[in-house]
């Protein structure tokens, strides 16, 4: 499959994905907080929006997910503000990463970023299409409304 982007910005860089084995390719910073930034840094409960400088055309019935990187949030417990980026296949706008930590987490190093660093890991998934209907019942299963860790409770 073929991915068409548009660079918006000249510090953009084409997305890649690290090793063969890699399902997620990187998406880089070109900007923070609307600006070229140079040595930013995401502090505690201070959130950072930065700018790819790229537009993607996402087929239609496909969508792009963007996730935290796992260094990121292991070694400095950062991760994407809205954990999950949802980028829509009529999309055409720059895609950008807010990334955010918790305030209360004061012995973790802070994260700091220059310019080109990755911020996130991004992959294009098929979406289908579905059509809504309302039912007087739905089929019975087994678990049936159990939900919140009801098939890890009885015997281990």
């Amino acid at each position: 499959m073929k991915l068409r982007i548009l660079k918006l910005h000249p510090n953009a860089q084409v997305p890649v994905y690290a090793t063969e084995g890699a399902a997620c390719f990187d998406l880089h910073a070109a900007t923070v907080d609307g600006a070229q930034y140079i040595g930013s840094s995401c502090e505690h409960g201070n959130p950072i929006e930065c700018g790819t400088g790229l537009a993607f055309e996402i087929p239609e019935g496909h969508v792009m997910l963007i996730f935290s990187r796992s260094g990121h949030g292991f070694n400095f417990d950062t991760r994407l503000a809205n954990c999950v980026g949802v980028i829509d296949s009529d999309y055409r706008g720059e895609v950008k990463v807010k990334l955010t930590r918790d305030p209360r987490d004061e012995f973790v190093p802070t994260l700091r970023f220059q310019h080109g660093d990755r911020i996130a890991q991004a992959l294009i998934l098929p979406v289908p299409r579905v059509e809504f209907e309302v039912a007087e019942q739905l089929t019975i299963t087994q678990r049936g409304a159990g939900g919140f860790g009801s098939t890890g409770q009885g015997a281990a």
